[in-house]
């Protein structure tokens, strides 16, 4: 009997919502680790708030089915919406840098991501971190036409699986400035990526942004500074100039440094942006996640907990009202009916057809073969 691989298992008839569309607890907090979900959810739903948000990253190497299944069992209990940034690891011949994402990549994510029961319908993703600069590239210098392949082929590969998944563009380092050998400023990126592929921003549900105090983590709130607590603004009016519809704002990263400002000055500029700037964006800004919940090390001096306490400027975000969501949400996550391990499930049916979808690029019909160990792949 020939084999016939699903690649991608079964193309989904689902499609994502407009989460602006519903009522929209935009408050959130950068976390690394899962064990800081609880910590978080009382921080983005406190003062009358639902389904806050949470972005975590996900690295290659830690596509662990019980860890991510719990944690997603977890945000569905605690009432927070969980966005996932993908992550490579340290780069092995530089391991001051991190890896340069490539296909394989997104094919093992997203089998991985797509085998979890999420808690809300929309599935979010960010594709990467900061590709504007070099040592988050390989050490490579930025490539804004290999990264707009990628998101393009994320698109294909993601959609195909399940429609449910909410593709982000990923976050530009807001203080680069173009070098041409370690740095890209971002919208030169954005740019380069639309002169190369026009229809870049069809492939995109959203766009990530790091929306940083700069220069130096450190200046006051602003509406005018294009690098500052507003470049999503700019980001916004960029790619929606260029869209045939609507691309909301993720600010994925944001925040003061209390080494240079006080924690009582940032208090207050926390205060000011997100009733003045951001808050006057509910209707282009999806979530605000300020990096981040808990750090020591050289990120302690972004850190809204330190040592167990909370700083100033935790308890103003603390106190400020919040909405309650209302997004669409999944029953409660069952056990997947098949064990997942690496980028394919573990057990097939064979009485189930299969099929790889003809637009996904031929050589990763190559990679499957020498994977599976068998001699053709059948595409229908």
């Amino acid at each position: 009997m020939a084999i016939v691989l699903l690649f991608g298992l079964a193309h989904q008839s689902h499609a994502i919502y407009d989460p602006l569309s519903k009522p929209n607890n935009y408050h959130g907090i950068h976390i690394l680790f899962p064990a800081e979900l609880e910590d978080a959810a009382k921080l983005v739903n406190s003062t009358g708030g639902e389904w806050g948000y949470v972005i975590i990253p996900i690295q290659a190497g830690e596509r662990d089915l019980e860890k991510w299944q719990k944690f997603m069992d977890q945000a569905h209990a605690l009432k927070v919406i969980p966005i996932i940034r993908l992550s490579t690891e340290a780069n092995y011949a530089n391991t001051a840098t991190w890896r340069k994402p490539d296909e394989y990549d997104l094919v093992d994510f997203a089998n991985f991501l797509n085998s979890l029961s999420w808690p809300t319908k929309n599935r979010y993703i960010v594709l990467f971190n900061e590709i504007n600069r070099y040592d988050e590239w390989s050490g490579e210098p930025p490539d804004p036409h290999y990264y707009a392949n990628l998101t393009a082929t994320a698109h294909d590969i993601f959609k195909s699986r399940n429609q449910d998944f909410f593709l982000i563009l990923g976050g530009f380092d807001n203080a680069s400035v173009t070098d041409g050998v370690k740095y890209m400023n971002g919208f030169d990126f954005l740019a380069s990526m639309y002169t190369f592929r026009s229809d870049i921003f069809e492939k995109i549900d959203g766009f990530s942004s790091h929306s940083y105090p700069n220069p130096g983590f450190a200046a006051a709130p602003s509406t005018t500074k294009r690098m500052g607590v507003a470049t999503y603004r700019y980001e916004y009016d960029y790619i929606n100039a260029r869209a045939s519809s609507k691309k909301a704002a993720f600010i994925t990263e944001t925040g003061w440094d209390d080494t240079v400002v006080t924690s009582t000055v940032i208090s207050d500029y926390y205060i000011h942006t997100f009733d003045q700037i951001w808050g006057a964006d509910k209707d282009k800004i999806v979530a605000v996640t300020p990096f981040l919940l808990h750090a020591s090390g050289p990120f302690e001096k972004f850190s809204f907990i330190k040592n167990g306490q909370p700083k100033l400027y935790y308890t103003a975000i603390l106190g400020i009202n919040k909405t309650r969501g209302q997004p669409e949400i999944l029953p409660v996550a069952q056990k997947p009916q098949s064990e997942v391990g690496g980028s394919i499930s573990k057990t097939f049916n064979p009485d189930i057809e299969l099929s790889i979808k003809p637009e996904i690029n031929p050589y990763l019909k190559s990679y499957l073969k020498s994977l599976l160990g068998i001699s053709e792949v059948v595409v229908k």
